[in-house]
């Protein structure tokens, strides 16, 4: 597995994206949305996993337009999520996209999107925006009933997604609580989208975040696991 890091311009401003190339490629390719810890240990962790996975993994910084040129870019995690947009955040997972297909270890044709927390809102959001994506893996991502900025919530352009959608869920969390849950399945369903969606018992938020005491052992292997087959099954 490579690493390395790189720099995309996005609406001037520079977004530095963390990648992780596996040993065989062109392979299938995966943008890894961040969580309101942005680019940290975590999702370097993830993108890492996903890689050793066999597919090409990259997580932009998603808080690049809030720079250290802007004292508010000390605020602490929630105030910065608290400030980004649907359409800048789409902006730059198109960026992303663009870039991977450009990359001659990537197939193309192959791309999927995945994301933690407000990264799981941006999956399902990019479901419901591209249309070259191929896959979706919402971990945990709440929020989806709500617009960030103008424009609609992700969950009211659900009949747009054309790509197969997974979530993974814990059913003691707060944001998405099993009620979102239920309701973003009711809807999918309704539109005849294909999704599955799986919610542990005993497993609240970010239970797969190892440097957490939310941790679940047995539920982050699991949803791995799943996670895994879901990718290989839709981009290999």
């Amino acid at each position: 597995m490579a690493l390395r890091s790189e720099t995309l311009v996005v609406d001037g401003s520079d977004m530095r994206c963390y990648i992780a190339i596996p040993d065989r490629t062109p392979a299938g390719a995966i943008v890894v949305a961040q969580h309101a810890g942005g680019v940290d240990a975590f999702i370097r962790l993830m993108t890492d996993r996903i890689a050793e996975a066999g597919f090409v993994a990259i997580a932009p910084s998603l808080f690049h337009r809030q720079t250290p040129e802007n004292p508010k870019a000390m605020d602490d995690a929630m105030t910065m999520m608290s400030r980004l947009r649907d359409n800048e955040i789409v902006a730059d997972c198109n960026a992303a996209i663009a870039h991977l297909k450009t990359m001659p270890e990537v197939r193309a044709d192959r791309i999927g999107v995945t994301g933690f927390c407000m990264g799981g809102r941006v999956a399902y959001l990019m479901a419901t925006r591209s249309t070259e994506i191929s896959a979706s893996i919402v971990f945990w991502g709440g929020n989806i009933m709500t617009a960030w900025g103008d424009g609609p919530a992700p969950f009211d352009e659900t009949a747009n997604i054309t790509c197969p959608v997974m979530g993974l869920f814990g059913e003691d969390d707060g944001n998405p609580n099993p009620a979102d849950v239920a309701k973003l399945d009711a809807e999918l369903t309704r539109l005849g989208k294909d999704h599955e969606f799986h919610s542990y018992a005993g497993a609240g938020h970010a239970f797969m975040n190892e440097g957490r005491p939310s941790y679940r052992k047995e539920a982050s292997d699991d949803a791995w696991a799943k996670a895994a087959g879901f990718f290989s099954k839709h981009l290999s």
